[in-house]
């Protein structure tokens, strides 16, 4: 992932912020041929900002309802 306008540096200090920062960024900007963590975007699913249509559909992928019997 390629990013010029954030000090990723300086993020890197802060674990949390920089794996939440990193999930937006690729959610967001594209995957580059990589997947994402399931476990990871659990973890940090609370404080991770994305268009609603978006948590929406990767809300639906993480935690699929079950047919009721």
């Amino acid at each position: 992932m390629y990013n010029w306008s954030t000090d990723t540096k300086e993020l890197k200090k802060d674990p949390k912020k920089y794996a939440v920062w990193k999930l937006e960024q690729t959610i967001n900007f594209g995957l580059n041929n990589k997947k994402l963590n399931k476990k990871d975007l659990k973890k940090h699913w609370k404080d991770l900002t994305l268009d609603l249509s978006r948590k929406k559909f990767l809300s639906m992928l993480l935690w699929p309802k079950r047919k009721q019997s």
